[in-house]
C-alpha cells in the first residue's frame, strides 16, 4: 500500500476552503496527470489521469466515491480502479486554527492483482507526490480566489 498525506495553512476561514474544496469543478485539473472527469452524480465520478514512467506513457480510470460530506471540514472517498487492479481512499480535513485554516490530504492506495507486483513501486514513488502538490495546489488557489 502506498499512502501520502500533506498538511497546509491557508490563510483564509474554514469556510472559504470548503466553499472552493466542495466544488469539484473548480480543482479537478488540479490533480497531477489529470487528463479529464466525467461526474456521474452527486457522490460519484470516474476520472482520467494519464502520464509517463520511465518512457512508459500510461492511462488510468479510476471511480471515486464520495463516503462522507460534512460541511465544513471534511470529505471522505474511495478509489476504485476500471482500467487496472487497485483499489484506494482518502480525505480532506479543514480545521479552523485562529481564523487560518489547515487543510490536510490524505490518499491510501493498494495496487492488487496480477498487475500489483508492477504497479506497487510506482504507485509508492507517486502517491505521496500527489497528495503533495495537489493540496499545495488547491491551496494556491483558495489564496488567489478568496
Amino acid at each position: 500500500m502506498a499512502t501520502g498525506i500533506h498538511t497546509v495553512e491557508i490563510p483564509v476561514d474554514v469556510q472559504a476552503v470548503w466553499d472552493y474544496v466542495s466544488d469539484l469543478e473548480k480543482w479537478a485539473t488540479t490533480v497531477p496527470a489529470y487528463k479529464e472527469h466525467e461526474i456521474i452524480n452527486d457522490k460519484q465520478s470516474i476520472w482520467t489521469f494519464e502520464g509517463s514512467v520511465k518512457g512508459i506513457k500510461k492511462t488510468i480510470q479510476a471511480q471515486v466515491d464520495i463516503t462522507e460530506w460534512n460541511e465544513p471540514s471534511n470529505i471522505k472517498f474511495e478509489l476504485k480502479g476500471l482500467s487496472d487492479n487497485f483499489t484506494g481512499s482518502g480525505h480532506f480535513t479543514a480545521e479552523d486554527v485562529y481564523g487560518k485554516t489547515t487543510m490536510t490530504c490524505r490518499v491510501e492506495v493498494h495496487a492488487g492483482g496480477l498487475s500489483g507486483a508492477v504497479l506497487t513501486p510506482i504507485i509508492k514513488w507517486a502517491v505521496p507526490k500527489v497528495a503533495s502538490r495537489l493540496t499545495e495546489s488547491i491551496a494556491r488557489k483558495i489564496a488567489v480566489f478568496s
